[in-house]
């Protein structure tokens, strides 16, 4: 069975966009590591020439400790003689017509050569600015597609979206591509150049009235969130990889089309080597700051099955779901790449294991003593939650306003902060709501169908297989502190 995929890889051109991102750069040394004959891995980042991008890629993703295990294996000197002869930098932005490559030399090969076209690139922000939010993760995931069509010979594009386009739906969740003009509420149909134009009409009128950047910036990410709750999307990010994937299903034409939704990506399972993570993903912030003790309560229902997956899983899903799809006309596949409905973990197991962790390893305080924690409130619903802060934090608040105003000199800048704590707090609790009060399962049909045909040994992603109190304490969490934390 493996053979197939390490086979499908052998002189293969790739072009991966968003190379310098945590899943793309697993995927990419993956195939470096399995697969050393493939052709040419085409990588495009963000950058302002070939030189600048190749130093992108040597320090964000070469350099990097997810390379130590074929850095050993090969040797400083061959690691670098294989990325010489098998990666070319791409200076390049998905958001710009022909994504951005500049180069005509340099393009024109990349036509000819490439094979597959794999869509990593995207804006995570949950409330990032609209005309941020549609340029990449929904126009310019058709940049992409219609690079892949002026392709020579393409077999494949394939584009990683996310689970939770689904929004805050529940239930068993389908692996179904969307249909143009979908919406999740049943509103009016959704027009994605509508869409566009309501962006750029808001930002003609910003420049006009002369608002500052800041203020731009601001009224863009209200915007983009108004848009995504106006048709049933909870925050800008899954609206914008929605229309995405509409853009991408009805302008494939013959183009295979596979669509990876993973779950909430954590660090590696097993490979290259256990733990490896960069920077802060979903849950890992809740965890870090509970190690950190300054967590002491959390909006969730603690029976809520949290999906979570590790990146390789994620990685090994890609190049099998590839090597299936690839050359198949018909072929517009949606995957869901997850564990919650094979092996599901609950909020409240992962909380027991981040106490537990914290407890017999803690984290050390500026102080130089150890951070103790202790069980946390978990709250399961807004209302509650909202009661929480105004009886624990806003009362006590206003008392300190109150006292303020008869000791303004004493008390002004602890009001002050605190108010602003409190507003941050309750923001970041808006924008998690959805994920952290999720009641969904993720069907994986697909995935498994993968799985049983090819998915085994060399790329194996069976959720099953997934030890959550070990993998959590002994390789998730310490992988974070690691690698993030750098204890």
């Amino acid at each position: 069975m493996e053979p197939n995929c390490v086979q499908f890889l052998h002189n293969k051109t790739i072009l991966v966009t968003g190379a310098s991102g945590f899943l793309a750069k697993v995927f990419v040394e993956k195939i470096l590591r399995v697969q050393p004959n493939v052709k040419k891995l085409y990588l495009l980042v963000r950058a302002p020439d070939k030189e600048a991008a190749m130093q992108r890629l040597r320090s964000e993703v070469i350099e990097k400790d997810l390379f130590k295990v074929l850095r050993n294996d090969l040797g400083v000197e061959n690691l670098n003689k294989l990325v010489s002869e098998k990666v070319v930098p791409v200076p390049g932005d998905i958001s710009v017509d022909d994504l951005g490559v500049g180069d005509s030399d340099l393009k024109q090969r990349m036509r000819k050569d490439i094979d597959v076209v794999v869509n990593v690139a995207a804006t995570t922000n949950f409330d990032e600015r609209y005309d941020v939010g549609l340029g990449i993760n929904t126009f310019g995931a058709l940049n992409v597609l219609n690079f892949a069509k002026s392709c020579v010979n393409p077999q494949l594009l394939l584009h990683v979206s996310t689970a939770y386009v689904c929004g805050e739906k529940s239930g068993l969740l389908m692996e179904k591509p969307f249909a143009m003009g979908e919406t999740l509420n049943g509103n009016d149909k959704l027009d994605i150049s509508t869409e566009m134009e309501v962006m750029r009409q808001k930002l003609k009128e910003l420049r006009n009235q002369e608002c500052s950047e800041e203020e731009i910036t601001n009224s863009l990410k209200d915007l983009g969130m108004k848009r995504a709750k106006l048709h049933g999307w909870p925050n800008t990010y899954v609206f914008t990889k929605a229309m995405g994937e509409m853009l991408l299903g009805s302008h494939r034409e013959s183009m295979p089309l596979v669509i990876i939704r993973p779950t909430m990506i954590t660090s590696t399972l097993s490979e290259p080597f256990p733990g490896w993570i960069e920077g802060l993903r979903t849950i890992d912030s809740v965890i870090v700051a509970y190690g950190k003790g300054r967590l002491k309560c959390f909006l969730a229902d603690p029976n809520s099955v949290f999906d979570l997956i590790p990146v390789d899983m994620v990685a090994n899903a890609m190049i099998v779901a590839a090597a299936a799809n690839a050359s198949d006309s018909e072929a517009q596949k949606v995957y869901h790449v997850g564990s919650s409905c094979k092996n599901p973990v609950t909020f409240g197991q992962l909380h027991d294991f981040s106490a537990r962790y914290f407890t017999k390893t803690p984290l050390v305080g500026r102080n130089g003593s150890p951070i103790v924690v202790s069980n946390g409130t978990i709250i399961p619903s807004m209302l509650w939650f909202s009661l929480y802060i105004t009886l624990r934090y806003k009362l006590p608040l206003q008392l300190l306003w109150l006292i303020n105003i008869i000791y303004p000199w004493r008390y002004g800048d602890k009001y002050k902060e605190s108010d602003r704590k409190i507003k941050l707090v309750m923001r970041l609790v808006e924008l998690y709501k959805p994920y952290v009060l999720f009641k969904g399962i993720f069907d994986d049909i697909n995935s498994e169908r993968l799985r049983v045909e090819r998915g085994e040994g060399l790329f194996n992603f069976d959720p099953r297989c997934i030890n959550w109190e070990d993998y959590m304490i002994n390789t998730h969490i310490h992988g974070l502190v690691t690698h993030v934390l750098r204890k």
